[in-house]
């Protein structure tokens, strides 16, 4: 088995186990990265807007 596919099981395993371990902050950290993700997109968004207008 090579190294990539050792890492990819093994960061899913760490996911996994986080999840099922606690769940309330596994959520929690899920809705930070998604108004992370959002935040950035709407700046990226703002940027592209006020460059051609």
């Amino acid at each position: 088995m090579n190294a990539k596919k050792l890492l990819t099981f093994a960061g899913i395993a760490l996911v996994l186990f986080f999840v099922i371990a606690q769940p309330g902050q596994a959520a929690g950290l899920v809705g930070n990265i998604i108004g992370f993700l959002r935040d950035s997109a709407e700046s990226v968004i703002t940027f592209v807007s006020n460059v051609f207008s």
